[in-house]
Order: C-alpha cells, then sequence, then structure tokens
C-alpha cells in the first residue's frame, strides 16, 4: 500500500483492476484504493504476474502493508528469496521496492522482519513478535500470523485490523462506508466504520480548533451591484455558449483581489515563522458525501472571472467523484466556504493550518434597508472572517474585510 497523498497513513481497496494471476506491467492501474482524500489509482511498479492478494476489496490497511505480489511469471512466491546485499538507492518514483512494498534494507539479525500492520496488530495484542513465525515473504511476520498467535496466546482479546470494513452484502461499491443505511427490524443503532475522509477531518479539525487562536469578524455586504454585474455577465456568456459566472465566482476573486492588497492576511503560520505568499491559491469548500474537501484555485488573482467559474465548476466536479489529485487540493494560501446555497444567514468557519484566514459566506437575502434616507429592499450578505491571532491582528482583518467589501459592492473596483 503506497501512500497516494501527503497525509495519507493507511487506505481502503475500493475495487481491484486486476485478479490473482493476472499479467500486469509498469504503470497499469491494479486497485482503486480511498484515501483521506480521494480515491485514487494503485499502479504497478514492475511488470510479471500479480499473486497473492491480500486485502479484499472494502478491506482498510496501513501504509506499507503488503496488498499483493508482483512475481515474474512461473516464480515461486511462498519460498523465502535468496540472501542478497542491499541494491543501490534507486531514484525517487524507481519503483524498486520489495515484496511488502517498502524500500530494501540490509539484513538484521536482530530485527523482527514484520509488516507495519502487522507491528501494529502486535502490540494492541500484547504479542512478541520474536515468538512468531512469519508466512510472508522472506519469513516476513504479516497480519494472519499475528492473529493466529494472538488467537492462541492466553490474552484477553484477539488482535483486530486498524479499521474494519463493513460487509459488502451491507453498503456495496460505491456507497460511502460514512452513510448509515437503513437498520435492521429492531437494532437500536448502528456503528459505521469512519471513512478516510473522516478520520482526516477529525485529525484537521482537532489540529486547527483546538491549538489555533481563532477570532471572528462578521460585515455585512451590499450585493446589489454585484448582483446586476452578473447577471450582465451571464447574458453575455450565454450568448457565447460560455459557462455561468456564480456567486461564489465573483466571491473568490473580490478576495484573491483583496487579498493581494492584505498580504498579511495571505499567510501560513510555520511555527518558527511567518511565510507570507506572493500568490494567491483560494481553497474552495465543496461538500461531499461523506465529509468535506477543499480544492485549490491557483493564482485566482490573476484569473478572470469565466476562467475562475469554469475552474471551480471542474474542480468541485472531480471532488464529488473523488478523482481530485493531491496537487488539486494542497498548497491553498487562504480558504473559502459558502453555504448561502443551503440558506444558511451566517456561521463560521474553522481554519485550515497553516492558513491564517478563511472567511464563511452566508446567503444573500432582500432586506428592507435605508438608502439616502429612505426605507428601500435591498440584496445583503453577511461574511464572517475566522483569523488566527497569532499572524493577524483584529485591526489587519478588519481592513481586509473592508476591502472585500468595497470590492463586492463596487465590482469595478477589481479593475483598479
Amino acid at each position: 500500500m503506497e501512500a497516494l497523498s501527503p497525509t495519507m497513513e493507511e487506505g481502503r481497496v475500493v475495487k481491484w483492476h486486476k485478479r490473482d494471476g493476472d499479467p500486469v506491467k509498469t504503470g497499469e492501474t491494479l486497485a482503486e484504493v480511498e484515501t483521506d482524500k480521494a480515491v485514487m489509482d494503485l499502479v504497478a511498479r514492475a511488470d510479471g504476474v500479480l499473486r497473492q492478494v491480500a486485502a479484499a476489496e472494502g478491506q482498510t490497511v496501513a501504509v506499507g502493508s503488503v496488498v499483493a505480489i508482483i512475481a515474474s511469471p512461473g516464480e515461486t512466491v511462498s519460498a523465502p528469496p535468496a540472501a542478497a546485499p542491499r541494491p543501490a538507492p534507486a531514484p525517487s518514483g524507481s519503483g524498486m521496492r520489495d515484496a511488502g512494498g517498502v524500500e530494501p534494507a540490509p539484513a538484521d539479525l536482530t530485527r523482527v522482519k514484520a509488516s507495519p500492520l502487522a507491528k501494529r496488530m502486535a502490540r494492541e495484542a500484547g504479542v512478541d513478535l520474536k515468538l512468531v513465525s512469519g508466512s510472508g515473504p522472506g519469513g516476513r511476520v504479516v497480519k494472519r500470523d499475528v492473529e493466529g498467535s494472538a488467537s492462541r496466546a492466553p490474552a484477553p482479546a484477539a488482535a483486530t485490523p486498524v479499521v474494519q470494513s463493513h460487509p459488502a452484502s451491507r453498503i456495496p461499491h460505491p456507497a460511502p462506508l460514512g452513510i448509515p443505511h437503513p437498520a435492521p427490524s429492531g437494532a437500536p443503532y448502528e456503528d459505521v466504520p469512519l471513512t478516510q475522509i473522516r478520520k482526516t477531518i477529525a485529525k484537521r479539525l482537532a489540529a486547527s480548533l483546538g491549538p489555533i487562536p481563532h477570532f471572528f469578524l462578521t460585515t455585512e455586504v451590499d450585493m446589489e451591484r454585484a448582483s446586476e454585474a452578473r447577471e450582465a455577465l451571464n447574458q453575455q456568456l450565454g450568448d457565447q455558449g460560455s459557462g455561468k459566472v456564480s456567486f461564489n465566482d465573483i466571491i473568490i476573486k473580490a478576495t484573491a483581489h483583496a487579498l493581494t492588497k492584505h498580504p498579511a492576511c495571505n499567510a501560513w503560520f510555520q511555527e518558527d515563522h511567518i511565510r507570507y505568499w506572493h500568490e494567491v491559491h483560494i481553497g474552495m469548500a465543496v461538500a461531499v458525501e461523506d465529509g468535506l474537501i477543499t480544492p485549490v484555485i491557483r493564482n485566482a488573482e490573476r484569473k478572470s472571472l469565466a476562467d475562475i467559474g469554469r475552474e471551480a465548476k471542474e474542480l468541485a466536479e472531480k471532488a464529488r467523484s473523488r478523482r481530485l489529485q493531491p496537487s488539486e487540493y494542497t498548497g491553498s494560501t487562504f480558504s473559502v466556504s459558502n453555504l448561502g446555497m443551503f440558506d444558511i444567514d451566517q456561521f463560521t468557519a474553522v481554519i485550515n493550518p497553516p492558513e491564517a484566514g478563511i472567511i464563511a459566506v452566508g446567503s444573500i437575502v432582500q432586506k428592507p434597508v435605508v438608502v439616502d434616507g429612505q426605507l428601500t429592499p435591498r440584496r445583503r450578505m453577511r461574511i464572517t472572517m475566522s483569523c488566527d491571532h497569532r499572524v493577524i491582528d483584529g485591526a489587519t482583518g478588519a481592513a481586509f474585510l473592508r476591502t472585500l467589501k468595497q470590492m463586492l459592492e463596487n465590482p469595478l473596483a477589481m479593475l483598479l
């Protein structure tokens, strides 16, 4: 199991494209794997025949654990391979791995050869790996060996996998494991294992709302001119056969421009320093079926509204189908979360570290307001900014919000 994203610790096998005994070539897709962010392809790193498929569809395994072996045609993989000296270091991405999916290492007679999953299971079950006979390649201790030892030992409980998957008959692919299904008649509750994306959300929120000193600033924006500009733009784009511009596209564009004027808010907190970005990469929160992911519109300050609109739609579609690549959801310098389409008037968003800020956008509602001494209906929208106080002070965040408000209330300001 490879690390298919920068933060991946384990993966769930969604679907095997190759079966035991199938010939494979380098670069061919072996399986689809659900990571902490998306469904990615696990590809072959060598030519040969796929053997000993050890992870079933729906099963979750740790990074580095054996999921299958690629053997030469006619090779017997059950026998331990002959000892060999450590080869020269391979270039990154060369695919040189041992049968366990890790870089080859010199023989160490004092160290037990075991997969990462087997080591973790042994710790949890109190099993001494030195007393376990390995049945994996080269005598490597694997999951089934630890399970067998734990069942024979006088331990209070047997070891269990890191995450147990639902039986395929209950929740077939592609239904996400995190979505409850109708419970059996009479069952008082149902336990549903966390999906990879929900595990990541839990870790990220714990690493954000607790350690990061948040404070919040709210302003209300008059969206009359922005609404009129959007209607005129969409009429023109409709004649050209292009996609429509959404209010969210306008907000992303205005946010990017405001950040160029307030670089103190376009920053990352980096423990011993603050990184101020000269480029604006906007993270756009997208709700998916079992969580939330934030694809990134890079260099948003340089792109037209039409370009932002097209890119935002493409990224949102890829996010919902779990096909985003790591480069498409990492590296944002500031984020936008919009719940206006759900008729939410106002809310606060949690900062996505290492970013220093995020804006939460509410719905656009007609309200009676006083304009030039007269009561009149106007389309209004509330924006709340969450700030990391280690980077952004109150006055700094307020100045940014004032500029953002001015740009939205007078869209021509974005041309200056």
